[in-house]
């Protein structure tokens, strides 16, 4: 018989039911034995003593909320009697010590890759799109229906419906029964192989809604953002299209892409509108250069690398009461096995940090990288404090009804995906990856804001753990989607990837799901293997907006 429940860390106050648990269930814990007051649904929490307002409510061993009113003995915590508080956190000195996991079956172990003159090493090839206002947009989209189609990139999804074969058929007179009996459903694979250039995973357009108004540093912000995916090594070269008049020049963005890569070799279109003979002539030329830079880009070809040279984003969304016991710390188990490995990990989205700040205070290997990051959790806390919100308002209506009823309890379980290991540096939203090991990123908790500056600042590959299932990816680093648990695994298989409910069922381990899912990620890292949002084009591209707008 599977567990009915379980106590996460030995300090814990309450427990999590692993199923649903009716009323009257009796438990038995430790030297405790009482029954549940009321029925708690699967990843619920109920207490494991009374409390009166204003206790204490521990999980993880952490402060994850106070008790607004008195709480019995098996009775279910809910929004009603408990809300979120979290500790406070300060620099200390304390000695880091970190025991890295046995990595014996993954030494000397390599992925195909693409090997860039920096050294960098990409797991896919892509050319980009990229406008540097919101008004180019529309250009943007013409030559996305101009180039998608013709060069065999148009796969949004697990088929093809090929109509471009009907309309050829139809052309040479064949009859409606014909027609009716022709076979035009085609695989992505089969799409692949009538590319014409076979070395190019994909032609990405990353369309936005900046580079004019708002404020300076919105723009300036937009272009290191948009260095930073030019130069991540899953880029191959960029088209870029520019109004002219914009606030976002491009001298700001070659100023960027300078400041990461001194050296840059990678072929680079750029456009200007206000300096075309006209929109048509504007679009065609955009059209001819970006066909002769992918000649160019399509010589790079798939070479093999040590794991080292992976960039791994540890990223979470449609979180639920099970993603901190099974999904998180089972991609923990994977950051620490790489960084053992000497590649890079990196854990995003601050507001779900909430909590656990001490924690990583004290993994930091230097006393400045710890300072960095107190300075800006306390400054975005204070930013949502002064327009009116703050941290305690990040769980939404989805993570609260399955189970996450405040942001200390959510972030506890969000900072599992982090690992074990020391911190060895701290970057702001858009600032390049520099340093080998956990790297802390400073980016909102919005799912798609997160991914897109995980990637802006140069993973080349995305780890998405879910409770509730989203289709969110990202335009050049693939995004695996691993599942907390076998309910949602089961129903929403096109969209999730890699499933860690064995680990509520008793049937796995997190060491040992946490092994598996770096083999999958050494596959997906070699193109072997495509992840449900890359198949699907989920190629979501949200930067973030610091500052109002002027």
């Amino acid at each position: 018989m599977s567990k009915q429940f379980l106590e996460i860390h030995p300090k814990d106050n309450v427990l999590v039911a692993l199923a649903d648990l009716p009323k009257g269930t009796s438990i038995v814990h430790l030297n405790s034995n009482f029954q549940l007051l009321a029925t708690t649904k699967a990843k619920h929490k109920f207490a494991i003593k009374s409390f009166t307002a204003g206790d204490k409510i521990i999980m993880y061993g952490s402060l994850v909320g106070k008790a607004t009113q008195s709480i019995l003995q098996g009775e279910t915590l809910t929004t009603k009697n408990i809300m979120h508080a979290s500790s406070d956190y300060k620099i200390r000195n304390e000695k880091l010590s970190w025991e890295a996991p046995n990595i014996d079956a993954f030494k000397n172990r390599t992925f195909n890759g693409y090997h860039r003159h920096d050294g960098s090493v990409g797991t896919s090839n892509n050319w980009l799109v990229i406008p540097l206002v919101f008004c180019e947009n529309r250009n943007v989209d013409v030559i996305k229906s101009t180039l998608l189609d013709a060069l065999g990139y148009a796969t949004t999804s697990d088929f093809i419906v090929d109509t471009k074969s009907l309309v050829n058929q139809y052309k040479n007179g064949a009859s409606d029964e014909t027609l009716l009996a022709s076979d035009i459903l085609r695989t992505p694979e089969e799409i692949k192989q009538n590319r014409t250039f076979h070395n190019i995973d994909g032609i990405k357009f990353l369309n936005h809604d900046g580079g004019c108004g708002g404020i300076r540093q919105d723009s300036e912000t937009l272009c290191n953002l948009l260095a930073g995916y030019i130069t991540n090594p899953n880029t191959a070269g960029a088209t870029i299209l520019s109004l002219g008049c914009q606030n976002a020049q491009y001298k700001l963005l070659e100023a960027a892409i300078a400041k990461r890569d001194s050296n840059f070799t990678k072929p680079l279109v750029v456009l200007e509108q206000q300096k075309s003979k006209s929109e048509r002539h504007f679009i065609e030329e955009a059209v001819k250069k970006t066909f002769l830079g992918l000649i160019a880009a399509n010589k790079t070809e798939r070479k093999p690398a040590p794991l080292s040279h992976l960039t791994l984003g540890l990223e979470c969304g449609g979180s639920d009461g099970f993603s901190g016991i099974s999904a998180n710390p089972a991609l923990g188990y994977a950051s620490d096995l790489l960084v053992a490995l000497g590649g890079t990990t990196v854990l995003s989205e601050f507001p779900e940090l909430n909590g656990v700040e001490q924690e990583l205070i004290n993994r930091c290997d230097t006393r400045e990288k710890a300072e960095k990051f107190e300075q800006l959790m306390r400054a975005y806390s204070a930013k949502a404090v002064a327009l009116g919100s703050g941290f305690e308002n990040n769980p939404s209506p989805g993570n609260i009804k399955d189970g996450l009823i405040t942001d200390a309890m959510k972030s506890a379980g969000a900072a599992k995906k982090g690992g074990t290991s020391p911190i060895t540096d701290v970057l702001d939203y858009a600032e390049p990856i520099s340093k080998k090991g956990l790297n802390l990123l400073c980016t909102p908790g919005n799912d798609v804001e997160s991914t897109t500056g995980l990637a802006g600042s140069g993973c080349t590959l995305i780890c998405f753990t879910t409770g509730l299932g989203t289709p969110t990816g990202n335009p050049i680093a693939p995004v695996i989607k691993i599942s907390s648990n076998n309910t949602l695994s089961d129903r929403m298989k096109d969209i999730i990837d890699f499933n860690t409910g064995g680990i509520i069922t008793g049937d796995d381990t997190i060491e040992a799901k946490g092994a598996e899912l770096l083999e999958y990620l050494i596959q997906v890292a070699n193109g072997t293997i495509s992840p449900a949002a890359v198949r699907l084009g989920q190629d979501d591209f949200i930067p973030w907006k610091r500052g109002i707008s002027l």
